[in-house]
């Protein structure tokens, strides 16, 4: 390690008795004048990758001037295209597979080279994220902290903050190059009706919330706000979930499952008055637009992966002896964290959300 080179938990000056401090690697700048061009890179998943995106918005809108670049997978690509932040959004395929994003990223290397980064940002830190890393050679870098327990996103900030160049918000203020209005319209959407959405999307049986409590929820609203319908962004191996409450809501549901993209999903949450959401991508997509949120947690950390900011709140298992497990099936059968919510408390919740936004 170069006497440049530090890690926050040998920096005196970011620690404090009473804090968690971030393990985060990081070089200096060490020159007077800014940066020109900085790569960001985060190549999965979905979630986590969104969830970069009002930090790296936030730099970006106090430096305009700034070049800024992401490296990220095709399959999570749709959002940072649509959206005007990034100068270049270079892509890598391979999906998941580890030994086939690495054979791509090596083929990508010349053209990254030549780019002479300034900084490079690596939000991912894993093996092939810390090799592109070395052999780009910038000035200056930082490396994500994968296990502090605290949450992804605020080490997101954390390690953007680590370079000492700027001091990092989060900015849900996102120009997206697509029209919602003109999605919905597409759809049985009523003009003047308000657009909640719900998204029971969590992927693990021991993260779902009973289908027949998101109905009942739903109704519920619409007896205090009959003016309302309920979208539906889910992906395609959850229809079965879609129909059962696109059947009971009938015609105040707009089921988009399976019919919109990654990017108009994002464009989509835009209009929604608040979404009511299991642990998943499209919860990092609205709680990075300033969407009031209302996640709903039992097996997942939430001092990990809770939505962030004043407009969100999280239910989750931390006060009970067995959570957060992180079991894929809960142990009793019975997901009782999540169940031990009943759709009139949730509703009272969201009422809250909203009013104190």
């Amino acid at each position: 390690m170069s006497v440049l080179e530090f890690r926050t938990s040998k920096n005196t000056s970011l620690s404090n008795k009473n804090l968690i401090v971030p393990d985060i690697r990081f070089k200096l700048w060490g020159k007077t004048s800014d940066p020109k061009k900085i790569l960001a890179i985060r190549y999965q998943a979905l979630g986590d990758t969104v969830a970069t995106l009002p930090y790296l918005q936030s730099l970006k809108h106090q430096h305009p001037d700034i070049e800024l670049h992401l490296l990220t997978r095709k399959e999570v690509s749709a959002i940072p295209n649509s959206i005007d932040l990034f100068d270049k959004v270079i892509t890598v395929g391979g999906k998941r597979n580890t030994i086939a994003q690495f054979v791509l990223t090596l083929f990508k290397v010349p053209y990254l080279w030549w780019q002479r980064y300034d900084v490079v940002l690596d939000l991912q830190n894993h093996k092939i994220s810390n090799i592109l890393r070395k052999l780009l050679a910038p000035r200056a870098w930082a490396e994500y902290d994968k296990y502090s327990p605290i949450s992804g996103s605020e080490r997101f900030r954390l390690t953007m903050e680590s370079l000492g160049l700027w001091k990092i918000d989060i900015d849900t203020n996102f120009k997206i190059n697509l029209d919602a209005e003109q999605l919905l319209k597409r759809t049985n959407w009523k003009n003047n009706n308000e657009i909640v959405a719900l998204n029971p999307a969590g992927c693990f049986p021991s993260r779902n919330w009973p289908l027949d409590y998101y109905v009942k929820f739903a109704k519920m609203w619409l007896d205090a706000k009959p003016n309302t319908q309920f979208v539906l962004l889910l992906l395609p191996p959850l229809q079965e979930k879609a129909d059962y409450i696109a059947q009971a809501l009938g015609d105040s549901c707009i089921n988009l499952t399976g019919k919109a993209n990654q990017a108009e999903a994002f464009a989509i949450l835009q209009k929604c008055k608040l979404i009511l959401t299991e642990d998943s991508g499209l919860m990092h997509m609205a709680w990075i637009q300033g969407i009031p949120t209302l996640a709903l947690f039992s097996s997942s950390k939430k001092s990990w992966s809770a939505p962030q900011g004043a407009w969100s709140d999280c239910l989750d298992s931390s006060d009970l002896e067995c959570g957060p497990c992180d079991l894929k099936i809960c142990k009793y059968g019975d997901n009782r964290c999540l169940t031990r919510y009943e759709p009139n408390q949730v509703l009272t919740r969201a009422s809250e959300l909203l009013l104190n936004r």
